[in-house]
């Protein structure tokens, strides 16, 4: 008998086991079992001979002695002029099973390597789809079996023989029943191991498999109306009826859930049972000063934030939070306030951004606010002042080398880079708060990084900042090991922004009216984004497959200047270009100086220019949802209305075009994140092509199984109360083991 922890070689035999585990990395009966079929062909149920007739088109399998057998030329085919390959006369063979009612031919093609195994008087099985003519039964070229329990080896189609295989290694002989059923399972396979050779070994491991004990408490499975787990590993590979094969998927994909949550609350608890560096909020230090100069007042929201993290940030356990909000929320200034809280308690904090352009944003935006307090040993600052440093990757040699210098003597109290930030050479005097800003850019293994910098025996304290709404079934997985907190409501003074769409080929003219729109906003003194999906031809980031080319930014900055826009003070932003050239522009345009930037997604996040009112997003239908709404986020920032515009070439009625509307129809953040779950899958929205789910999940869908992921959470946090061993749940262990034994947990958070 076996078990789940079993290894495959003594069940399975060396040949097959190493095949397993080298084409698909299967080793142990769980990992088999777990090798979950992709689906299910219909028709091979064994037909006897006093079943009913069969219907034109159907399949089925039939049992029977050849009575005749007669082999035929095949007409020879013409050699194609270019071609080398020599030219043999085939042959077809014709067989007939007598003991039928009515009788039955098969007819086989290219039939000059298996005429000497179907011969007259041989039993043998055949599977195909039936044919009439001339009101006479057929098969063309089906899977065939050999049935002679005399020949040492099985012989036959693969499929049919993968079947006998299995059915001779667990019984002894080869057994009908082992045919006699409605569906087969088809597996993800390979070209090396095939769907039937994981089917004879499922059968064969099924066979001796003792019953498995159940992972999930028997109130659980009451409580959501699951199967056993005996019952759905069975059913998902052997059950003969779709409703008994859903619900095995049903319990086996909560099964995932709880494995993931199991995981990520072992997480999450591990590393707050560290030690992290206490931060007790101050009266009379520079939190206190920057709340009181703050030209504006904090909104509730942003409060009720802020006082959470001082309560974390005082304590000796690391805090591991998420600050997720609608662009413009505020969040900078939260996360400010708590750096200084940090530096107030003698530590140094440090902000990592994905781009050199928000790199340098952020350092730009902190230093006006703190003003005063961030001339820390120059003229002008006030008492306990401290310092805020930028490191880039583009910086020359001496400035990094200067740069370094303030970090390790402890003088710069905020430290704001990009991944130069990860280098060995950089080296923190007292690192107590990590900020990583835009998380979906960045891996866990990043972050920890940067954390490891900290003095030994301390684990600093963490904020993970999104302006990415993140679905409530992404932030309990791909956030599961962080606290979440949320800032929905935007700062006073923020103006609603107008979005429209602009379907072409159905509104030729609404384009050219988009283009004298951005000249009256230019000629009222504001300024204008347009934004295109490709930098050039060379670039096929922006093309979708089956679709004309995206236009481009240097196509259309050339266009836009000689035609549309002529007359207007232009700038060109992309990607490739030099980091001081960029700087250059986005320094040119945030002064007034130039009146259209024409760019790419480089202005995606961190570009702050309040006098900028309308932007214009070409082949809208190229970007995904959540980076329109991001993208839309770079207007409605200072006092004056904001319009965006959505163009493309697509019908307003296609998907494609429906999420354009869906766009256009709602500024809430976190309606558009949950529709770009459901459009786009998870892999996607996560940054990741996967084709399939995120994370090597099996079943479990992050778009279709919200419900399931919060009941698995709320399980194993209760779990976690009692048990956060899992000493005493056993095969709970097993279940996260998959996550927690891999690097599955780190590719979690990456994207």
């Amino acid at each position: 008998m076996a078990t789940l922890d079993d290894a495959l070689e003594p069940l399975l035999g060396r040949k097959a086991a190493q095949q397993l585990a080298e084409f698909l990395g299967i080793r142990t009966v769980d990992d088999l079992l777990r090798h979950y079929p992709r689906g299910y062909n219909e028709g091979m149920t064994v037909r006897r001979t006093d079943d009913e007739p069969p219907q034109e088109g159907e399949h089925i399998t039939l049992v029977g002695v050849i009575t005749h057998a007669e082999a035929h030329p095949m007409r020879k085919q013409a050699n194609h002029k270019n071609s080398n390959k020599k030219n043999y006369n085939n042959e077809y063979l014709r067989v007939t099973l007598g003991n039928q009612r009515p009788p039955v031919t098969a007819t086989f093609f290219n039939a000059r390597f298996i005429k000497k195994d179907l011969t007259e008087g041989t039993r043998v099985m055949l599977s195909g789809e039936v044919e009439f003519f001339k009101g006479k039964m057929q098969l063309t070229h089906p899977a065939f079996l050999i049935l002679d329990p005399d020949r040492p080896k099985n012989v036959g189609t693969k499929s049919l023989a993968s079947i006998a295989e299995a059915s001779k290694k667990v019984h002894g002989e080869v057994r009908l029943s082992a045919f006699e059923r409605s569906y087969f399972p088809i597996y993800p396979a390979s070209a090396k191991v095939q769907s039937w050779d994981i089917y004879a070994c499922v059968r064969q491991v099924l066979a001796v498999l003792d019953p498995v004990a159940d992972p999930i408490p028997e109130s659980i499975l009451r409580q959501h109306d699951l199967m056993s787990e005996d019952e759905a590993l069975r059913a998902v590979h052997l059950g003969e009826t779709d409703g008994e094969r859903r619900r095995a998927r049903d319990r086996l994909t909560f099964d995932e859930a709880v494995g993931l949550q199991c995981a990520l609350v072992q997480r999450r608890h591990g590393e707050q049972a560290e030690s992290g560096p206490s931060g007790p909020r101050r009266t009379d230090g520079l939190a206190a000063a920057l709340l009181r100069q703050l030209p504006f007042e904090l909104t509730a929201g942003q409060r009720d934030v802020l006082d959470q993290l001082s309560v974390e940030l005082a304590t000796t356990r690391p805090m591991n939070r998420l600050l997720q909000g609608e662009v413009g929320a505020g969040k900078t200034i939260i996360a400010l306030l708590a750096m200084m809280q940090m530096i107030d308690a003698g530590y140094q904090c440090a902000l990592m951004a994905p781009t050199e352009v928000l790199a340098a944003q952020h350092a730009r935006s902190l230093r006006e606010v703190l003003g005063p307090l961030a001339l820390g040993a120059q003229l002008g600052g006030v008492d306990g002042a401290t310092r805020v440093a930028l490191l880039t990757g583009s910086m020359s040699q001496a400035q990094k080398r200067e740069v370094r210098t303030e970090v390790a003597s402890g003088e710069a109290g905020v430290v704001i880079g990009t991944h130069a930030l990860l280098q060995e050479a950089v080296e923190f005097h007292r690192l107590g708060m990590v900020v990583v800003d835009e998380q979906h850019r960045f891996g866990v293994e990043q972050r920890d990084r940067l954390r490891a910098k900290a003095p030994a025996g301390v684990t600093p304290h963490l904020l993970v900042m999104t302006a990415t709404p993140i679905p409530r079934s992404l932030a309990l997985t791909v956030y599961g090991d962080l606290e979440t907190s949320t800032l929905r409501e935007l700062p006073r003074g923020r103006q609603p922004i107008t979005t429209r769409t602009i379907f072409v080929s159905e509104h030729r003219t609404w384009l050219d009216r988009a283009w004298s729109r951005i000249g009256e906003e230019v000629r009222s003194g504001r300024q204008a984004y347009v934004v295109a999906p490709r930098i050039d031809e060379t670039d096929d980031s922006g093309n979708a497959e089956g679709a004309p080319p995206s236009v481009t930014v240097v196509e259309l900055f050339d266009r836009l200047r000689s035609r549309q826009l002529a007359g207007l003070r232009l700038g060109v932003m992309h990607g490739r270009l030099p980091a001081d050239e960029k700087d250059a522009v986005m320094n040119a345009f945030r002064a007034g100086d130039i009146d259209v930037l024409v760019c790419t997604t480089v202005i995606e996040v961190g570009v702050d220019v309040p006098n900028a009112t309308v932007m214009l997003v070409m082949d809208a239908d190229r970007f995904g949802i959540s980076q329109l709404h991001q993208l839309r986020g770079r207007i409605g920032r200072g006092a004056h209305h904001s319009l965006c515009l959505l163009e493309s070439r697509v019908a307003s009625r296609s998907r494609a075009g429906g999420r354009l509307t869906a766009v256009a129809g709602t500024l809430d953040g976190f309606k558009l994140a949950d529709l770009d779950l459901a459009e786009r899958r998870e892999g996607d929205v996560l940054g990741r092509n996967q084709s399939g789910r995120a994370i090597g999940l099996k079943l479990l869908s992050l778009a279709e199984h919200r419900d399931v992921i919060e009941s698995a959470r709320e399980f194993c946090e209760l779990v976690d109360e009692h048990d956060p061993d899992l000493a005493q749940h056993p095969g709970l262990a097993t279940l996260a083991a998959r996550f927690t034994q891999t690097d599955r947990i780190e590719y979690l958070d990456k994207s």
